[in-house]
């Protein structure tokens, strides 16, 4: 196991823009090598409901912004399917590099190892400190690994609630699974939408108690 952190990079403070100037300049593992930039969460403090993803994919490192390629379209196509705001959510991922294989002149995406998800989990920690919403959703395995410290299913997990820091935790496929899916696309959009619903319906209620 490397002793690879992001640790000494990120600065104690809860201001969003403060920490995502400092992970700009994050060398705390070796993705940041082979990258554009560092891909850092976004949207307000005050969000209703944090979504936590994988990694950031080609678009996504060229572009500087998380959720903006393919399978952020399916994400927001889902959430507006299922009434939620989106100035009301603010989106990350567990590791802020993308990783990736050249094949021939084309970037593919390639799962972050282990030593790297912790790598970067001070980061993800800070934002987590920072965005005091009472629901966090963990698209897909890295994210759950990320959130949770260990392997979590996700046919096994989604449907179910948990309890991160005292805030509601939902599992639920990562959007990029509807991409892959094939002839089960449907199905897992049906059930990617349906978990977000419950997300959203769980984050409107703690609003409304809040209020």
């Amino acid at each position: 196991m490397t002793e690879w952190t992001a640790a000494p990079f990120v600065p104690d403070t809860r201001d969003i823009r403060k920490l995502a100037a400092a992970a700009s300049a994050c060398t705390g593992c070796p993705l940041h090598i082979d990258t554009t930039q560092t891909v850092f969460g976004e949207g307000r403090t005050a969000a209703s409901m944090v979504l936590v993803g994988e990694q950031p994919g080609d678009q996504e490192d060229r572009q500087g912004h998380p959720f903006v390629g393919p399978a952020g379209r399916v994400l927001w196509q889902c959430l507006e399917q299922v009434g939620a705001a989106r100035e009301s959510i603010y989106v990350t991922n567990a590791v802020k590099h993308f990783k990736h294989e050249m094949r021939g002149k084309r970037r593919l995406h390639k799962k972050p190892a282990t030593d790297e998800i912790e790598a970067c989990h001070p980061w993800l920690e800070a934002e987590l400190r920072t965005v005091r919403s009472p629901v966090i959703v963990a698209l897909g395995a890295v994210a759950a690994r990320a959130l949770f410290g260990r392997a979590m299913g996700i046919e096994a997990n989604r449907g179910r609630t948990f309890e991160i820091g005292g805030r509601t935790a939902f599992i639920t496929y990562h959007p990029s699974a509807v991409l892959r899916a094939d002839e089960r696309a449907t199905e897992v959009r049906a059930a990617l939408v349906a978990d977000l619903a419950s997300a959203w319906q769980r984050a409107a209620a703690a609003a409304r108690t809040s209020a």
